[in-house]
C-alpha cells in the first residue's frame, strides 16, 4: 500500500467513526451503556395496591436487560415512593431530574400527583411518557407538548359506562361514588356524556370521599337512601372494596359498575369478597389474567413465565401486573425506535409517532396509535362481567367518540 494510499485508507476509516459518533446524541440520563428513567408510585399510602405496577415495572427492566438491554443499553430504572401524596410526588420527582439525572419520567401513578408535577416537567422540557392515569390533561399536546399518556381517559371511560345504562338498565336511577380530585369528576362527567340529555333526571344521587379518608360507609348508606338502581362505584381499589362490602351489608342490589383502574381481582374484589362482588361490570383494555379465554395465550402464557421469574411473589391473578407488563413493552418499543438519539426531545418524538402498534397483553384488535396532534394512544374498551371467580367479557370493542 502507498502512503498516499494508507492517508486515504486511514482518512475514510476516520471519517466513519466520526459519522458514528455524531450519530450519536445524548441528553442528562442517557450514555453509550445505561438508559437513566425515573418514576413515581404509590408504594405506601392509601392506594398501596397500586404499588405492585412500580415493582413490576422494574422487574420488566430486569428481564430486559438479562436480555441484553435496549440497544446494547442496560436500563436503570428509579422508581420512589410517594405515598399517593402530590407534595411528595413533587419533592420525589425534583430529586429525579435535578440529582439523579433521569432522561424521562416514566409511568408516573395517579392523576392529583401527576398535576402536582405536569407544569414542571414541560417547563423543564423533560418527557413524562406514558402517565399511570387517565386524565384529559395527558392528552393535551398543545399546552403539554411533554407529557403524554397511555390508558383509555376516563372521560371516555365513564361514557361508555353512560350509554350502557341507558341502553340496558329499565328506567334507571344513578347512585355515583368517587374520590373528590380531577379523576372523580372526570369520570362523571364522562357518565353523564353517555347518559345523555336523561342525565339530569337519571342521576339521583352523588356521593365524594377524600383519598384520607378511612372508610366510605356513611357515603354507600346515604347512596342506598337514594332508591337508586344503578351504583356506579368510582373508587380507587381500597375503598371500592369497602363500597362493595358496605352495600351487600345493607342488601343493596344495584347494577353495580366499577372503573378498570379498580377492578382487579387480587387487590380489589377479594378484598371485598368474591362471592359478594358477582355480577359487577367494568371495562378491559387489557387481558384479564384471571380470565379463562386467555389460559393458553401466548402472550398470557409468556407474561406468567415473566412474572414466576422475575416477580415470583407477584399475584398472577391481578390485572395491575399485567397492565405494567404492557405499558412497559410500549417503552421499549419506544426506545429501540430511538436508537442512538437519546435525547429529550427524541424520545418524545418517537413517542407522539406510533402508528398501529400491537403491544402484548393488550385486546385482539388494539392498537397503539399517536402522533403529533393526538397524544392518546388508547382509545378503545370492551365491558366485562364478573361472574364469582373471573371476569368475562362481552359485547366487542367500544370506541371512543373523538
Amino acid at each position: 500500500m502507498t502512503f498516499r494510499s494508507a492517508l486515504a485508507a486511514a482518512g475514510f476509516v476516520f471519517a466513519l467513526v466520526a459519522s458514528a459518533a455524531a450519530q450519536k446524541k445524548y441528553d442528562p440520563g442517557a450514555t453509550d451503556s445505561e438508559i437513566k428513567i425515573g418514576n413515581t408510585n404509590p408504594y405506601s399510602g392509601p392506594a398501596s395496591s397500586w404499588g405492585t405496577i412500580g415493582t413490576t415495572l422494574g422487574a420488566y427492566f430486569k428481564m430486559i436487560n438479562d436480555k441484553g438491554g435496549v440497544n446494547g443499553r442496560k436500563i436503570k430504572f428509579i422508581s420512589l415512593d410517594d405515598a399517593y401524596s402530590p407534595p411528595k410526588t413533587v419533592e420525589q420527582v425534583r430529586r429525579l431530574v435535578e440529582q439523579d439525572q433521569v432522561l424521562f419520567l416514566f409511568n408516573n401513578l395517579g392523576t392529583a400527583t401527576n398535576l402536582a408535577i405536569n407544569k414542571y416537567t414541560n417547563t423543564k422540557k423533560v418527557p413524562h411518557i406514558f402517565v399511570g392515569s387517565g386524565f384529559h390533561k395527558w392528552a393535551d399536546p398543545e399546552h403539554f407538548p411533554w407529557t403524554i399518556g397511555w390508558w383509555p381517559s376516563y372521560y371516555t371511560e365513564g361514557a361508555i359506562f353512560g350509554r350502557y345504562i341507558k341502553d340496558n338498565v329499565p328506567d334507571p336511577k344513578v347512585a355515583i361514588l368517587s374520590q373528590n380530585d380531577d379523576a372523580g369528576r372526570e369520570y362523571i362527567a364522562g357518565l353523564k356524556a353517555g347518559l345523555g340529555e336523561s342525565a339530569k333526571s337519571v342521576v339521583v344521587a352523588e356521593a365524594t370521599y377524600e383519598s384520607t379518608d378511612t372508610t366510605v360507609d356513611s357515603q354507600v348508606i346515604t347512596l342506598k337512601a337514594s332508591g337508586a338502581n344503578v351504583f356506579f362505584n368510582g373508587g380507587t381499589p381500597k375503598f371500592v372494596a369497602q363500597a362493595i362490602r358496605k352495600a351487600s351489608e345493607l342488601d343493596w342490589k344495584p347494577v353495580e359498575i366499577v372503573p378498570s383502574t379498580s377492578s382487579s381481582v387480587k387487590s380489589a374484589l377479594q378484598p371485598a369478597g368474591l362471592e359478594i362482588s358477582k355480577g359487577l361490570i367494568t371495562a378491559q383494555y387489557i387481558k384479564d389474567p384471571t380470565d379463562p379465554t386467555w389460559d393458553k395465550d401466548p402472550e398470557v402464557v409468556e407474561w406468567r413465565e415473566f412474572m414466576d421469574k422475575y416477580y415470583p411473589s407477584g399475584s398472577k391473578s391481578d390485572y395491575f401486573n399485567a397492565y405494567a407488563a404492557a405499558v412497559s413493552a410500549s417503552l421499549i418499543h419506544v426506545l429501540q425506535q430511538a436508537g442512538d438519539n437519546l435525547t429529550r426531545e427524541n424520545i418524545m418524538r418517537q413517542a407522539s409517532n406510533l402508528k398501529d402498534l400491537k403491544v402484548p397483553l393488550l385486546l385482539p384488535g388494539i392498537r397503539l396509535n399517536t402522533s403529533p396532534t393526538d397524544f392518546s394512544p388508547i382509545e378503545q374498551m370492551q365491558l366485562a362481567k364478573f361472574n364469582g371467580r373471573n371476569w368475562e367479557l362481552f359485547g366487542s370493542l367500544i370506541s371512543s367518540s373523538k
